[in-house]
């Protein structure tokens, strides 16, 4: 059953990469910040590892404007503008445009209440402030593209950096893992992960797609 598993992920990796070697692009191979490895992300899945590293906008989801002071650590730089509904996947980035489309895309198999480990990996550490993890409403329309309306309002659950002020914190060393229980939910599902950075207005956004049994 894993072996099975990993092969699927794999087959939807090796469809994508004909794909961009069919079309061009413009090429930046410098690393850039973070993103989950697992389960693997859609941008892991579908977009190359530097473009899936980058998917940075402005933090404080489902915020949609900018000059916005954190309540829980009011030192840290305000938020610039996050990305606009339709563009949340790719967190606005041109490079990463097609994973917000609507698609058939590969989904995890989880259950409902089930525990699950989310692993990020960085490329470039910063402080952190939070994490924060969304999920769709129950009732959400997966022909449409992800908007904030699409997610529950609060996330179901926050992984918090009490260091303050930011100035006397140290970036992590390496990216965690997160232990957490799913929600309870049916069918296609989509998660939304968002890195905060408590020294910058940015936070990077990652999704990954379940289907729940």
């Amino acid at each position: 059953m894993i072996m099975e598993y990993t092969q699927q992920i794999q087959n939807a990796k090796s469809q994508q990469t004909s794909c961009l070697k069919n079309r061009s692009s413009q090429e930046n191979p410098e690393p850039r910040h973070g993103r989950v490895i697992t389960p693997a992300s859609r941008a892991i899945i579908y977009l190359k590892e530097w473009i899936a590293n980058g998917l940075e906008s402005g933090k404080f989801f489902p915020a949609r404007v900018a000059g916005l002071t954190d309540p829980k650590a009011p030192d840290d730089v305000k938020n610039v503008t996050p990305p606009l509904d339709g563009q949340i996947a790719s967190a606005g980035i041109g490079a990463a445009a097609e994973i917000d489309e609507v698609r058939d895309w590969f989904k995890h198999p989880v259950k409902s209440g089930q525990t699950i480990n989310v692993q990020w990996a960085f490329s470039a550490p910063h402080v952190t402030r939070r994490y924060n993890y969304f999920i769709t409403r129950n009732n959400w329309d997966h022909h449409q593209v992800l908007s904030r309306d699409q997610f529950d309002t609060n996330p179901f659950i926050i992984f918090e950096d009490p260091c303050q002020p930011h100035w006397n914190c140290s970036p992590p060393n390496q990216g965690p893992t997160h232990h957490f229980t799913l929600p309870i939910r049916t069918g296609y599902q989509v998660i939304l992960a968002v890195w905060e950075i408590a020294n910058t207005g940015n936070a990077f956004y990652q999704v990954i797609d379940f289907n729940f049994e």
